[in-house]
């Protein structure tokens, strides 16, 4: 834990009881300077009880004493073994009020057009659960008849570059584990400014120039011989030809 529990609390009581700088202040509750100010000109944190970080075992007198000595000392928190690992501990990501009814849509698009992205990582992307994202995946969800796949970031639950992110990382993990993919999932697993750039390529397969083959035999079958004109209407080689032939004949 870098910052000091209460943070604004703790800036009001050291602008209070102190005479450490602004900079000072803002530095060790890790906020900004001119927010640190307005507390001192009683704009910002108005009505805020301040928070003794002495008394609450979060930072030393003498580290005061250092810094009211000495603008440019920087404070140091108190080292606390109780907080050691508790920002890695963190919960699903918050999503607003407003779009949470979003979110299954968000996550049908996600299982639709990304099958690769595991269930934790779509619950990183959106800010949902593992059971949910199961059952949207097993089509058992209680309204899954009504919902239409739409892109998380057009819907603001996430950002381009974190689903492009987590994207790259699935295609990592399956380059390790030797999935072979077609070139439609790859062309998926690359990043947007990637993907923008990219030039369609013309169909070449075997198929495709099957049924470019069988698509003019079609054509030609379906040429209109019953004009006269049209039917008689030979190219020039043959013409020449044939008319030799009368030449012979004579």
């Amino acid at each position: 834990m870098t910052k000091p529990l209460m943070a604004k609390a703790t800036a009001v009581w050291l602008v209070d009881n102190t005479t450490l700088s602004f900079r000072q202040i803002a530095d060790f509750c890790g906020m900004h300077e001119l927010e640190v100010q307005g507390i001192a000109d009683g704009d910002v944190a108005t009505g805020v009880k301040g928070f003794d970080p002495v008394a609450n075992n979060q930072l030393e007198q003498s580290e005061i004493d250092k810094g009211q000595a000495n603008p440019l000392h920087k404070l140091k928190l108190k080292f606390n073994a109780a907080a050691q690992g508790e920002d890695k501990r963190r919960g699903p990501r918050y999503t607003p009020l407003s779009k949470r009814q979003d979110r299954p849509n968000a996550i049908l698009w996600l299982v639709k057009f990304h099958p690769e992205l595991t269930d934790s990582q779509i619950a990183k992307l959106v800010g949902t659960t593992k059971p949910t994202i199961q059952s949207i995946r097993e089509r058992t969800h209680w309204n899954i008849q009504s919902m239409t796949p739409i892109d998380p970031v057009a819907l603001g639950l996430c950002r381009q570059t974190e689903l492009d992110s987590q994207v790259q990382q699935a295609a990592r993990k399956r380059a390790a584990e030797g999935v072979v993919m077609s070139d439609d999932e790859r062309r998926k697993l690359v990043s947007t400014q990637q993907s923008l750039g990219m030039e369609d390529q013309p169909a070449g397969s075997e198929f495709d120039i099957f049924r470019k083959e069988e698509a003019d035999q079609a054509d030609a079958a379906d040429a209109d011989f019953s004009d006269a004109d049209s039917f008689f209407n030979l190219p020039s080689g043959g013409a020449a030809e044939d008319e030799d032939d009368d030449e012979d004949r004579r």
